[in-house]
């Protein structure tokens, strides 16, 4: 009966072992699929990366702009990448250089819950700006727009971070919560504890990008829970 009993738990263990496995993806535009976004190879501040930016033809305001890494089904986890965001040289005064990671992503893109940094915030003089840095986001349904008006502050957070510089960012999954670290920190800088599109969604991982923006992403690993 023991004997049984320790095989059993050493099958177990074997299985979680295999699930939680770290997954490092080399981004290509060949892994993706692009969604509202130009997708291109790019050696930017010492790393190779992918490039991405909204073309000038299309008026994304769905935020549904981003590339999605192609045979990737994630549940619970845990997300990790370097990013970096800044505005284009012909964006408007509004631009922030928006760059996250999208995650639970639909593979029409039509779902997703989406972390994303507005790198020019991070050392603004104006503290509002400053508290406006990261940003959690769900479609569809609930744009930034709506969650800082029904719920001030609860979504948002303040990180120090630079544009046009490499960001690390971690993002942990499980089941209705995500928390978002940034460069290394021990503890999250943004905590979601009610994920707009329940508990029980999967989808792929999507590199995220908002209007007027230039992002770069590199170094994504993935280490999947269930």
């Amino acid at each position: 009966m023991m004997n049984k009993k320790l095989v059993m738990a050493l099958a177990l263990s074997a299985v979680t072992a295999v699930l939680c496995k770290a997954q490092r993806i080399a981004l290509t535009p060949n892994v993706v699929i692009p969604h509202q976004v130009t997708a291109i190879n790019s050696d930017y501040k010492g790393k190779y990366a992918l490039e991405l930016q909204i073309p000038s033809s299309i008026n994304s305001n769905n935020d549904k702009s981003l590339a999605v890494v192609r045979n990737i089904d994630f549940h619970n986890g845990t997300i990790e990448a370097t990013i970096s965001g800044q505005p284009l040289k012909n964006a408007g005064e509004t631009a922030r250089g928006f760059v996250g990671i999208a995650f639970r992503v639909a593979d029409d893109a039509s779902k997703m819950e989406v972390f994303y940094l507005r790198p020019t915030n991070g050392r603004a003089e104006d503290q509002i700006r400053r508290n406006h840095s990261t940003q959690y986001i769900s479609i569809p349904g609930y744009p930034w727009e709506k969650l800082r008006k029904e719920n001030p502050e609860k979504y948002e957070a303040y990180a120090d971070m630079l544009p046009a510089e490499w960001i690390r960012v971690k993002i942990e999954v499980k089941d209705e919560t995500a928390k978002l670290y940034v460069n290394g920190a021990s503890q999250p800088t943004l905590i979601v504890n009610d994920l707009k599109q329940g508990k029980n969604l999967r989808g792929s991982i999507g590199l995220w990008v908002g209007p007027g923006t230039l992002g770069h992403f590199t170094d994504l690993t993935i280490t999947k829970q269930d």
